[in-house]
């Protein structure tokens, strides 16, 4: 098995893989935070939870892992599952919290590092919000801190001027800080981490200060392996974190189960129809993904060319997601070849050159003879022209 709930489904930019369940709507909000979504579970488990907890950890490692891979409470609450791979991994992740060590989220784009980490945090802090977004442009004030120019120009350096980061904010608390896509943040600011690591100190040579971890402060990056030449991490920065790999789905079945459940969270709050009524559709969906990805067909017997995209299990809830919404706003509700055809020709064809060719033999050596597959080729065929 493999996966989490994903990070890019359908347009909400975190995650997927398995990242199963039902989360609780938050009145207008159209994504709450994992501790206001799935408030309920986190506080059975709180209330089951007797086991001993690290310092200012809100539940024990062992209801971590079970807020994450799902289980039956004694009393019998029900926790949804938020990731569907190896319990191997969680646990080790977990563990790595529970340590000196900060957490290095890694894996192609789609399995799910942003909804894991956001969760982790939920889970052990209380607060997935202390988070710095790794772009090109982030500088080192997002992680380090900044200054408010209105009271430093008035009254000079000090504390009060002086704005904390969430990484900064997150030492002082004993909290779990998050730095999504390290490995896009320049080098130079990624090393601003060093010290915070290794040290568990934050300088202020401004004031001649700095600023202490208290225990149960962590911190949690993600990266994306396919991300090579952009900012690699130094030896020095890595070393300071354990790596967990996120892997893709395992078997099919993991995949239609985590694309499901996802689609099915999403089209609640979206007031879309539930995902079974389409699940000859999901199941063609991932099928295809998977083929293309893995190069090879299910049966074995086929090799296939792989196009440039990734086509993560994130993208196939983005896709199922979109054919949902075509299919409640422009058709009778139910999930038809038609409504998905045009979101996997966008995934797949990222290369309008090559990756166009690519499609269309699949299309005419595998799609046009498979058996119950006419109308989904039909579909395909006319938004390919």
């Amino acid at each position: 098995m493999s996966y989490a709930m994903t990070e890019n489904g359908a347009g909400s930019g975190r995650g997927t893989a398995a990242e199963a369940g039902s989360a609780e709507g938050s009145g207008a909000v159209i994504r709450p935070h994992a501790e206001d979504a799935f408030a309920n579970e986190l506080s059975a488990l709180a209330a089951a939870d007797d086991r001993p907890r690290p310092a200012r950890w809100r539940l024990s490692p062992w209801a971590v892992a079970t807020y994450l891979l799902g289980g039956t409470l004694a009393d019998g609450t029900v926790i949804t599952p938020k990731y569907v791979g190896p319990r191997r991994i969680v646990e080790v992740a977990v563990t790595t919290l529970a340590t000196d060590r900060a957490l290095l989220l890694l894996g192609v784009p789609g399995t799910a590092k942003t909804w894991v980490s956001e969760h982790l945090a939920a889970a052990v802090s209380g607060d997935s919000t202390l988070l710095v977004q790794g772009t090109a442009g982030t500088p080192e004030e997002a992680i380090r801190y900044g200054w408010n120019y209105a009271q430093l120009l008035a009254h000079g350096p000090s504390r009060d001027a002086l704005v904390p980061s969430p990484v900064m904010r997150a030492m002082a608390e004993g909290m779990t800080a998050r730095v999504e896509e390290l490995t896009r943040i320049p080098a130079d600011v990624q090393d601003t981490l060093i010290t915070v690591l290794s040290e568990k100190t934050l300088p202020i040579p401004e004031l001649g200060q700095e600023v202490q971890a208290v225990r149960g402060f962590n911190l949690i990056a993600t990266a994306n392996d396919r991300d090579r030449g952009v900012n690699e991490l130094s030896s020095a920065l890595r070393r300071r974190f354990n790596t967990v790999v996120l892997p893709l789905p395992a078997t099919p079945e993991d995949e239609v189960d985590i694309v499901t459940r996802r689609v099915e969270q999403i089209g609640r709050s979206l007031d879309l129809p539930a995902a079974p009524d389409g699940m000859d559709e999901i199941r063609r969906v991932v099928t295809v993904f998977r083929e293309l990805r893995d190069g090879l067909t299910a049966d074995g017997r086929t090799k296939l060319k792989s196009p440039s995209g990734t086509l993560s299990t994130a993208e196939a809830i983005s896709v199922v997601t979109n054919g949902l919404a075509l299919a409640t706003h422009f058709g009778d509700g139910v999930l038809r070849p038609a409504d998905v055809a045009a979101g996997i020709l966008g995934a797949v064809v990222r290369d309008p050159s090559a990756d166009r060719v690519i499609w269309q033999e699949y299309l005419e050596s595998v799609v046009r003879e498979r058996d119950g597959w006419k109308d989904f080729y039909r579909a395909c065929r006319e938004v390919s022209a």
